[in-house]
């Protein structure tokens, strides 16, 4: 086209005329941009990476991308929250849709899961329920990404196989610092089969090689105003700096005969293997390296669906897999304009694939020849299902039998034990938190019943917690309640993970006139060690030290907040501008009430004195500026100080 800025017009002035072709095909195509969102998991962020296999698994799977250690297999994962639209923040209080496409020689493979290893209910059916009951309110659309009101802890009240997947959402793990910090779990009880047709039960895991790691609640709030793309933003930057984000895959394996061994059903999904009991075994690792080129044609149009399974991996009677086997497929038809969703790029396998399907909205695949149906003479019967031995999937013959009923099995009863078992796994610190997430949510609700209800229920998990929350949303506490649980999983606590300083963010204040040799070697040594160091001062641009050192800074206290970094480190102040003097003391001083490593060199050293900040536990000062760095990084390595006394 010669022209695409003016629409063609009778006169210069005139009206524009039905005939500009080019202005109608723009627009129209403009007019027909969006598609539907997601209902849930609408807001989602990806990447491309790989998988690596550390052990054959033949013993018990015939999937080939789990035999061959030698062999890489690509992979697509989507991260996302569950509860709020594609526009709302990444720091919400919500569980993580955690999903991975993995394009197998055999076809896709999708694994598709949360960072919680549990659901909210156990049959698929009440899906829709829950959803409705979560989202904004219908009569006026509030709140936005939130769980904080009467409809959803009425559904919970009501509903009461939630609590242990409450019991989670309230805990720290719903408020992740970051994707890349964070576990991810098949949720499901599936299958594994081998070449012999033996099976076996299989829980999946991602375990961050970062360690599993959290906000805190004012954080999380703060982050959301902010900075609400804080999850988007940190993954991406930290693929196109080369901090690829890994994962390791485990998986939990229960032999059939074992199948009722458990002290509950491996069938319900609000129920957990505690590691102690059935141990994670470590199986691979997953890299992100590659960010996606087009987030619309990637990201968005990727369609994920537990179907997509390979030989070797089969499913369970596990109601609530059931119904999600049903429900992955079926929506993607709204979403994506049709059956032909799997020939979009992002869906589409690396193999080749032949059927008799045709035509149909989007169809890419030009089809030759005149046979489109099996079976046949005129195509010599192709193309012809493989056998199992040629490699075609095969489902697993369990023998079923029984009567046509709708009822849930009295296996699927208890809701509560497992919650307590949450409860006492948990630190003092990470009770704390549930406390007030839990005071929080129902101190947004307007019902009295529903509140009083949800308390009569979590008095089931834990009289001691129930009351304190009762006490601090004023209602009456329990009278009655309490759990004979008595034991714990340590797995479940995130004190109990890795601890690293690698990829973390420190916030370095400085103006001009600083040590400019001594500076330097620390955030030198600060990036050598893994560490991120930023620098935040009175203008962007350069921060002249002595001896000709010069620094970048990329920040100011209008463009960074101290909510965005992991640690901070003070170097000096201004001696003529004293709003940049308040706003450094504000910064450190909320790191400091955020529980994270703070350290002082230089003049800063004189601002901790005063504030009373030295001897602190997490707090870090450099009168000997050789040793500093490395005792700072030990600090930023243990990421929280939770008994630091707030001043």
């Amino acid at each position: 086209m010669s022209e695409d800025e003016f629409s063609l017009k009778a006169g210069v002035r005139g009206p524009t005329l039905m005939e500009d072709f080019h202005f109608r095909e723009k627009m129209t195509h403009f007019d027909h941009e969006r598609i539907p969102e997601r209902v849930v998991h609408a807001r989602g962020f990806a990447a491309h990476g790989e998988f690596q296999l550390y052990e054959s698994m033949s013993q018990y799977t015939r999937a080939k991308f789990l035999q061959d250690t030698s062999v890489i297999t690509p992979v697509f994962v989507r991260f996302s929250t569950v509860n709020g639209s594609r526009g709302s923040a990444d720091t919400v209080r919500d569980a993580r849709g955690f999903a991975t496409k993995f394009y197998t020689e055999e076809g896709n493979y999708d694994l598709v899961g949360n960072n919680i290893p549990v659901f909210f209910i156990q049959d698929a059916i009440k899906f829709p329920d829950l959803v409705h009951a979560f989202k904004p309110e219908p009569d006026n659309d509030i709140p936005q990404a939130s769980t904080a009101h009467d409809t959803f802890w009425d559904f919970v009240a009501n509903n009461q196989e939630s609590a242990h997947m409450i019991m989670w959402v309230m805990s720290d793990r719903a408020i992740p610092r970051s994707f890349r910090m964070m576990e991810g779990f098949g949720v499901h009880t599936f299958r594994f089969v081998n070449e012999q047709g033996k099976a076996c039960f299989v829980k999946f895991h991602w375990k961050p090689l970062l360690g599993t790691h959290s906000l805190v609640w004012e954080e999380a709030h703060e982050l959301a105003g902010i900075d609400p793309d804080f999850h988007r933003n940190d993954l991406w930057h930290a693929i196109e700096n080369g901090h690829y984000p890994e994962y390791e895959l485990g998986v939990q394996i229960l032999a059939e005969e074992d199948e009722f061994k458990l002290p509950h059903d491996i069938l319900d999904a609000t129920k957990i293997w505690p590691e102690e009991i059935i141990p994670v075994q470590t199986i691979g690792k997953m890299t992100l390296n590659r960010n996606v080129d087009n987030f619309f044609a990637e990201t968005e149009q990727a369609a994920f669906h537990l179907g997509n399974v390979v030989p070797g991996i089969d499913f369970t009677n596990d109601p609530l897999l059931q119904g999600r086997l049903f429900s992955y497929l079926d929506t993607q038809l709204i979403r994506l304009g049709g059956p032909n969703f799997h020939e979009i790029p992002i869906n589409r396998p690396i193999v080749p694939f032949h059927n008799n399907q045709r035509d149909g909205y989007h169809r890419q695949t030009i089809n030759v020849g005149k046979v489109n149906y099996h079976r046949n003479s005129l195509a010599g019967n192709t193309p012809a299902p493989a056998s199992p031995a040629e490699g075609g999937y095969q489902h697993y013959q369990e023998k079923v039998e029984g009567r046509k009923i709708q009822a849930r099995s009295k296996s699927f009863a208890d809701h509560f034990s497992q919650a307590t078992l949450f409860w006492n796994s948990m630190s003092p610190a990470e009770k704390e938190h549930i406390i007030n997430a839990f005071s929080f949510e129902l101190g947004k609700v307007k019902s009295l019943s529903v509140k009083k209800q949800v308390i009569e229920m979590f008095a089931n998990v834990s009289l001691e917690m129930t009351k304190i929350i009762a006490k601090k949303i004023g209602m009456p506490p329990p009278t009655s309640g309490g759990s004979n649980v008595k034991e714990a999983s340590p797995a479940l606590s995130q004190q109990n993970t890795i601890f690293t300083p690698v990829t973390r963010k420190v916030a370095v204040i400085v103006t001009n006139d600083f040590n400019g040799p001594e500076v330097k070697y620390v955030i030198d040594r600060l990036a050598a060690c893994g560490l991120m160091p930023e620098i935040i001062s009175e203008n962007q641009g350069e921060v002249l030290g002595t001896n000709g050192v010069k620094l970048n800074a990329r920040h100011t206290f209008l463009t960074a907040r101290s909510v965005q970094f992991d640690a901070v480190y003070l170097v000096n102040a201004s001696k003529t501008n004293k709003a940049f003097n308040k706003n450094a003391a504000n910064f450190v001083n909320q790191a400091f009430s955020h529980y994270k490593p703070i350290a002082a060199t230089h003049q800063g050293i004189q601002f901790f004195a005063l504030n009373n900040l030295n001897g602190q536990p997490g707090v870090v000062t450099g009168y000997d500026v050789r040793n500093f760095p490395d005792e700072f990084i030990n600090a930023i390595a243990l990421h929280r100080y939770w008994d630091r006394k707030l001043v």
